[in-house]
């Protein structure tokens, strides 16, 4: 059996087209739709549903290659009822925001959640990003606090763009996997997660508190909201004096500092170990 010919030849054709323009965050607010890139995040769009809504994965774009690799993908995408478009090589190469394209792309609704229906669940671990900008570390953040086993992330007003094509990539997948709230001002945040029961923990390097000491102390174990301020300069000091500690990560060694995702990293399984240790 010979390779299907690709039904979409030319990047210019309406549907790339309009796959295309997703790239901007203007035409993805307007359209409620983004990119997922790769086998891994088409996966997990594939798989997930909100509950009594329609299926996230919209529309599929796959070169003949991936589509005969992953064929699994491309048959569980077909079974949702999303629209499976043979694609050539080309036309991915167009679409793709990475340098190694890997043939595999996905069109998908917003998934993001009320964060009314974030504190109405009273989570025991969150992590908020109040003034990230890096859409590398947004997502990287978020796919920490997923394999920690947090609640639900919270994205601030002044943060990035939780469905920038590299924030996507940089979650591996686990934007489908917990709840996430986008653009709520950072009061709102913290006074709605402290209202739910959640003790706010501000990350900062020049904190008051040192993470070692608050695990030694037996506070780490109740729910908390970690709060994870911009790649440069971290917390302002408006948002600091919201929370009820200023938390740093103590520095054994002679390094300068943590990155954003590596400190986060850090903070949210410190919580998630002493929470595991206090449960019933």
């Amino acid at each position: 059996m010979g390779t299907p010919t690709p039904e979409l030849i030319s990047p210019r054709s309406a549907r790339v087209t309009a796959a295309r323009r997703l790239a901007k965050r203007a035409f993805r607010g307007k359209e409620r739709r983004f990119i997922a890139e790769g086998p891994q995040a088409v996966r997990e769009a594939v798989a997930h549903r909100p509950a009594g809504g329609e299926p996230t994965l919209v529309e599929l774009f796959a070169t003949a290659e991936a589509a005969e690799r992953y064929a699994e993908i491309v048959r569980a995408a077909r079974d949702t009822g999303a629209r499976v478009h043979l694609a050539a090589d080309a036309v991915l190469d167009d679409l793709s925001q990475t340098v190694s394209p890997q043939g595999l792309l996905g069109v998908c609704r917003f998934l993001d959640t009320p964060f009314e229906d974030v504190v109405r669940a009273r989570p025991r671990l969150v992590a908020v990003l109040a003034h990230v900008r890096d859409p590398g570390n947004a997502g990287t953040v978020l796919r920490c606090a997923d394999a920690a086993g947090a609640d639900a992330v919270v994205l601030t007003d002044a943060s990035v763009d939780l469905y920038n094509p590299k924030s996507v990539r940089a979650s591996a997948g686990s934007l489908f996997h917990l709840p996430v709230a986008v653009g709520v001002p950072v009061e709102e945040a913290v006074q709605g997660l402290r209202d739910a029961g959640a003790r706010i923990l501000a990350a900062d390097g020049a904190g008051h508190s040192d993470l070692d000491d608050e695990l030694d102390a037996g506070r780490m174990g109740a729910p908390t909201a970690w709060v994870f301020g911009n790649e440069a300069w971290g917390l302002p000091d408006e948002t600091r004096a919201l929370a009820d500690a200023v938390v740093r990560v103590p520095i054994h060694g002679r390094a300068e500092s943590l990155n954003l995702a590596t400190a986060a990293a850090v903070c949210l399984y410190a919580s998630a170990r002493a929470q595991r240790k206090t449960a019933p």
